[in-house]
């Protein structure tokens, strides 16, 4: 291997992702993994031997299954810069149609209080931060009952400070007495014993699985958010592909109205909610 570009064809022949292996060559350089261009300018420059040995290394841990967001250290989600470990789950595009979904759902600004929004579940904090990032006039908190998970989520609110009130608890029990316009929460949806479970072996498994059928975690969050809302407030949930109609009757028998469902880019039925009934 002499070149950038002898790199990049040995990754394809170890059938390793192109964008994978572009995004991690330009890492083992010490370069933005975004700096693609860069890189087809250059591939036929040197692969200088410190950085081929951290580009060995990278290959070995993608092609073991970790994923790019770890090895990189970071993942971008709804304009920010997330920095992201095996102590939190990597973000995924689906989530932001969550954070559009609560962004919708608060109330506009320059009423008497300020709106209120509570993330249960934050992780590396990409539902709480993106929503402080793109309405500073609200008041955002956020729970887990992850230490290190909370770690994460408040390591990357003071780097992008924004300002976040973090919790540890399990779900509506870290926000004893409080009351929000917006409740979002992307909980373990996941049934164990899944067969997709093998491709995120090295996610914290706590963060993905939910009882048998997947909702277990689901059904506690929807049985508890009314005590936490507001009149008026929507309480927002991420949850599997299939599970659409299950969530949406949950809701529906705890007493929401306005129950619906909004689909991701590949028109799956990603997220549903429902108002918690009353007037702002």
């Amino acid at each position: 291997m002499n070149t950038l570009q002898d790199a990049l064809r040995q990754a394809a022949t170890a059938s390793l992702d192109r964008l994978d292996a572009q995004m991690l060559l330009l890492h083992a350089l010490g370069r933005s993994p975004h700096d693609r261009a860069w890189l087809i300018a250059h591939d036929s420059d040197p692969l200088p031997p410190e950085a081929a040995a951290r580009w060995q290394a990278l290959q070995q841990r993608r092609r073991a299954g970790e994923p790019v967001a770890y090895l990189l250290g970071e993942k971008e989600f709804g304009g920010l810069t997330l920095k992201v470990d095996a102590r939190v789950l990597v973000p995924r595009p689906d989530t932001e149609v969550l954070v559009d979904w609560a962004l919708d759902a608060l109330p506009k600004p320059g009423g008497a209080e300020p709106p209120r929004l509570l993330d249960l579940g934050t992780g590396s904090g990409a539902i709480a931060l993106t929503v402080a990032a793109r309405r500073p006039d609200a008041q955002i908190s956020a729970t887990d009952a992850s230490a290190d998970a909370l770690a994460v989520a408040q390591a990357n609110a003071q780097r992008l400070n924004l300002p976040v009130r973090f919790a540890q608890g399990a779900w509506l029990a870290a926000a004893p007495g409080e009351r929000f316009d917006v409740i979002a929460s992307n909980p373990p949806y996941i049934a164990e014993g899944d067969h997709h479970l093998v491709a995120l072996s090295h996610e914290p498994i706590t963060a993905l699985t939910a009882g048998p059928d997947g909702l277990a975690d689901l059904r506690q969050i929807v049985t508890q958010a009314p005590g936490a809302l507001r009149p008026g407030g929507w309480l927002l949930l991420e949850h599997g592909h299939d599970q659409a109609t299950a969530v949406r009757e949950l809701l529906g028998t705890q007493g929401f109205k306005e129950v619906c469902s909004r689909t991701d880019l590949a028109g799956i039925e990603r997220c549903s909610g429902g108002r918690w009934p009353g007037l702002r």
